[in-house]
């Protein structure tokens, strides 16, 4: 009874979120997922090697995990479309001034300018935030079939998507360990709700 009200309860809160567009949930879990041991490091690990938005690759982990859903490449190129500017133009000039700061020009690296380098993460991190709020909004509207497979095997075949749409590179060791580092905490986060 108790696993049928939960499984019961799980899904009205995925129709409400259909339904109303609330993107709090996507929020909560990716802001959770990404302070998960490992996760930052496996998302920017992906990131680096595959020039990858790591926040598609949340909204991949929450689409596997929380909502049971393979994205789709339409599904893909709607995401990458909606954040595609915001990324170019906001997010990855904000981060390219805070990385430049570590060693210079001249007078970085000093006292002075980590100060700004941890202004300049702050405000990175705010327009990331934006930018996680564009894709919650696109959820309601996703057109991925339903699995029956588990959080972390649906999570991963999301993020694996996320990555083979977005490279042609082939999935290689480090690739499959860091997609397994952040299904695994994906499903850890959707087994306790």
């Amino acid at each position: 009874m108790f696993c049928n009200a939960t499984v019961d309860a799980r899904e009205q809160e995925k129709e409400a979120m259909t339904a109303s567009g609330d993107t709090d949930i996507f929020m909560r879990f990716a802001l959770d997922l990404y302070r998960r041991a490992g996760v930052a490091d496996a998302c920017l690990d992906l990131q680096n090697r595959h020039d990858l938005d790591v926040n598609v690759v949340l909204f991949g982990a929450f689409v596997g995990a929380v909502r049971r859903q393979t994205l789709t490449i339409a599904d893909l190129d709607l995401a990458r479309r909606r954040v595609a500017a915001w990324q170019r133009e906001v997010v990855r000039p904000l981060r390219a001034v805070r990385q430049r700061l570590k060693t210079g020009p001249a007078p970085a690296p000093n006292e002075a300018t980590g100060d700004l380098r941890r202004k300049l993460s702050q405000l990175e991190i705010e327009a990331e935030v934006m930018e996680l709020d564009q894709l919650g909004a696109l959820i309601p509207e996703l057109h991925a079939p339903r699995s029956t497979s588990s959080a972390a095997e649906c999570a991963a075949a999301a993020i694996e998507t996320v990555i083979k749409t977005h490279t042609d590179v082939a999935l290689n060791d480090e690739d499959r360990q860091a997609i397994g580092t952040i299904a695994a905490e994906a499903h850890q986060i959707e087994a306790r709700r």
